[in-house]
């Protein structure tokens, strides 16, 4: 039974993960197909070795903000499309989304926003939730045209409270407002499936920890990034893992191994 790996990851900029090693773990990592956010370069500020690290190809969607956001892909499968529009200027200038063809397998790979604001004031979630419903939007479509879907991405939100270490103390932090756990709510409502709790029911294991206070160290975290499968796609699920002791990032890599003929 053939397996593709696939793999998401927050790298909290490229460059920067690069000289913590990301290309030994790229190298090492047994993958088909990555998606990473936050790359925060464009192309051409990223090293040749990144650009083009055989047997990869990759693919980059900057935001228009130098420095800022930005989401990419590598992959040894070719894409057949790889679509970055969302339909609306401010959602596609901040460089989130690509939404890539494989075959009968759609992967969105997706770097959802974080509703703080500039003054921390959570002024920015009523962008995070727009945009929610409109990646939903596409995956459904995604879905009902018969493909199999794959969301994966940092989606800035705990959705549950055992999916972070402290919830009493973040009840009106942006990541685990209701409204922003509502929105994961409606995705599992829809029939999407969370991949990593379909055989991880217990607490304990975040993708995202704060840089301050030695959180890493002590699991302190936050579990934010998720790889949601339609049912189509579940059919062909082998496994859905997390990666906390890969370092290079304030995020860890998480995973999923799907059957080769999700693809057919």
């Amino acid at each position: 039974m053939e397996t593709i790996r696939i793999y998401s990851w927050n790298v909290n900029g490229l460059r920067a993960c690069e000289k913590k090693g990301f290309s030994k773990w790229l190298s090492q990592s047994e993958a088909d197909i990555i998606g990473l956010q936050e790359v925060r370069a464009l192309q051409e500020q990223l090293p040749g070795e990144i650009i083009d690290p055989k047997p990869f190809s990759s693919h980059f969607s900057p935001a228009v903000r130098r420095g800022y956001s930005g989401v990419g892909i590598y992959t040894r499968i070719p894409p057949k499309t790889i679509q970055i529009d969302l339909g609306e200027k401010s959602f596609n200038e901040e460089g989130r989304i690509q939404i890539v063809q494989f075959g009968r397998l759609i992967i969105a790979n997706v770097y959802f926003p974080n509703g703080n604001g500039k003054n921390r004031d959570n002024s920015r979630v009523p962008f995070k939730l727009a945009f929610y419903r409109r990646v939903f939007e596409h995956a459904e479509a995604a879905r009902k045209a018969g493909n199999r879907v794959l969301v994966m991405g940092d989606f800035n939100t705990a959705h549950t409270e055992i999916d972070l270490a402290r919830p009493k103390q973040n009840r009106k932090t942006s990541g685990f407002l209701n409204e922003e756990r509502l929105e994961l709510d409606h995705w599992m409502a829809s029939g999407w499936i969370d991949t990593f709790r379909v055989n991880e029911k217990e607490g304990g294991h975040y993708t995202w920890w704060s840089q301050r206070a030695g959180a890493r160290e002590k699991n302190v975290g936050w579990r934010i990034d998720y790889i949601l499968a339609c049912p189509e796609a579940m059919k062909f699920f082998q496994g859905a893992f997390i990666k906390p002791d890969v370092r290079g990032s304030d995020h860890c890599p998480i995973g999923v191994d799907m059957n080769r003929m999700i693809l057919e």
